[in-house]
């Protein structure tokens, strides 16, 4: 499963439906538009095991969705 894969509305119902925080949201929202985990981690200005865990916890959220 990859973010960047889902349509726009199916982003909108995620993002409607999985009670993102700020950071998750904004790690979503960039992962949408298929940008890499290390590139990620420079915009967000964190490390790349944060985004890594970011990850997870995102990915989590929307399996509990879909």
């Amino acid at each position: 499963m990859k973010i960047c894969d889902f349509t726009k509305p199916e982003l909108d119902m995620l993002i409607d439906q999985c009670n993102f925080t700020v950071q998750e949201l904004e790690y979503f929202n960039l992962k949408s538009k298929d940008i890499s985990n290390v590139e990620i981690s420079i915009k967000m200005n964190i490390s790349e095991s944060t985004v890594s865990k970011l990850a997870k916890k995102v990915k989590s959220k929307i399996f509990r969705v879909i």
